[in-house]
């Protein structure tokens, strides 16, 4: 079997464990909004996440984590969620899904597989920031005055 099957098999196989994990960990970050959901939304949110990322292993094809992610940071967005609260519920479930391969899959394929799992869920942050940040930014008319930074360089 090919290690992009054999993540895609773990991650089906050890879904269960894996999202505890995740929940676990989010809910010991306290992020305030996935708290007011409550558990069982985590729950879901986080699987549908641990979904789309599967399947993105499965066929290498990112533009379903792209669509997923660009669809939820718009929605997180409007329900007043922080950048950051989306950035560590990504975290969690890629620390429980590493978890799972580091434990359990040959150490010949830790590299890929590690790589798979993070070029997914990085793209999926990647986009929760850049839609966040055009979001935030839309009807901005003034732009950041960074001249500040630069004081007493002259000379250097």
């Amino acid at each position: 079997m090919s290690t992009q099957k054999d993540v895609v098999h773990l991650i089906e196989a050890e879904a269960e464990g894996i999202l505890a994990d995740a929940l676990a960990s989010a809910t010991s970050a306290r992020l305030s909004h996935y708290r007011e959901v409550g558990t069982e939304e985590t729950r879901r949110r986080l699987r549908a996440l641990l979904d789309v990322t599967s399947s993105s292993i499965r066929t290498r094809d990112v533009a379903p984590v792209v669509a997923y992610a660009e669809e939820v940071a718009k929605s997180r967005f409007a329900e007043g969620f922080r950048l950051q609260e989306l950035q560590t519920a990504v975290n969690v479930l890629e620390e429980a899904i590493w978890n799972r391969v580091v434990s359990r899959l040959p150490p010949s394929e830790m590299a890929e597989a590690l790589g798979l799992v993070s070029t997914v869920l990085g793209i999926a942050k990647d986009w929760f920031g850049s839609t966040f940040v055009s979001l935030a930014t839309e009807g901005a008319r003034t732009s950041l005055d960074l001249r500040s930074l630069f004081r007493g360089t002259q000379g250097f």
